[in-house]
């Protein structure tokens, strides 16, 4: 994470001097950092601020202008927001240090099945899309387990509460990374639905910048971008031909034209051979976004 990214104060998008900034929000475990720094590579002149929310309050940072972008957990709202999805993330259980699974290899994945007798800790911020909840595949299964009695409030309260040996939890791994503890581990869990992560906005204010962030997201070149950076880039005069001011216009295919002697020009201008490459650089690079 780049720690020297600030946050922005709630509603702004230009900074003192009056130029525009890009506020990008995260919800927990998710990674932005290899994005700003190709963000601040090829945009140096828009600072970008990281905001920090809740993994349920991202959606509403987005609507209320808090911020320009998102890098959020599916589903979302797609009446009001765009969304690229990006990748998904692994799910994993995570279990107390004396539980028994804890004695399996760090590599060794755990099945559902092996649930079956565990207290399933699901927080009210649970991000795993279980059947019957929103986003969820058509063939995704149930939680394994015993439901706990009352549900813990956040991913947070559920570590502690496995910490203490009161149930297990199932998370996308980043979380698990995100709330490590000595006495707490995890295993793979096959079977379980995996945690898409996404790029999102509000549709209605797709501007430039969101151009540029949606390219750098999906990995375009800084020429093949569709944001301001690509209109830049257009505006530049194409550069002169090499070679051209040696003789005709056709550059070196031409060479002969330029020496003098009209029967060498017209020998030099009739071949097709080096002065095809004057075509080269017109090539264009441009990219589409879907």
């Amino acid at each position: 994470m780049d720690d020297d990214a600030g946050a922005a104060p709630e509603g702004t998008t230009d900074d003192a001097e009056g130029g525009r900034r890009f506020r990008l929000a995260y919800v927990p475990g998710a990674t932005p950092a290899k994005w700003v720094r190709t963000w601040r590579e090829r945009l140096s002149d828009v600072p970008l601020d990281l905001v920090a929310v809740a993994a349920d309050d991202a959606e509403r940072a987005l609507r209320d202008d808090e911020a320009d972008a998102a890098l959020l957990r599916l589903p979302v709202d797609r009446d009001v927001l765009a969304a690229i999805r990006l990748y998904e993330e692994t799910p994993v259980v995570l279990v107390s240090r004396d539980h028994l699974l804890a004695a399996l290899e760090p590599d060794e994945p755990v099945a559902l099945a092996d649930l079956d007798d565990d207290v399933l800790l699901r927080p009210l911020d649970d991000v795993v899309p279980w059947a019957g909840e929103p986003g969820a595949d058509d063939d995704a299964p149930h939680p394994p387990g015993r439901p706990a009695v009352e549900r813990p409030a956040t991913t947070a309260d559920a570590v502690v509460l496995v910490a203490a040996g009161v149930g297990v939890a199932v998370v996308p791994q980043s979380l698990a990374r995100l709330h490590h503890r000595k006495d707490v581990t995890y295993r793979r869990l096959e079977g379980a639905p995996s945690c898409p992560v996404a790029l999102a906005w509000v549709a209605e204010r797709d501007d430039d910048l969101v151009e540029e962030m949606v390219g750098i997201v999906r990995g375009r070149t800084a020429n093949s971008s569709r944001g301001r950076r690509a209109e830049a880039v257009a505006e530049q005069p194409a550069p002169r031909a090499q070679g051209a001011g040696r003789g005709a216009p056709g550059g070196q295919g031409a060479r002969g034209g330029g020496r003098g002697g009209s029967g060498r020009g017209q020998k030099g201008a009739g071949s097709s051979g080096r002065g095809a490459r004057t075509g080269r650089g017109s090539r264009g690079r441009g990219g589409k976004r879907r």
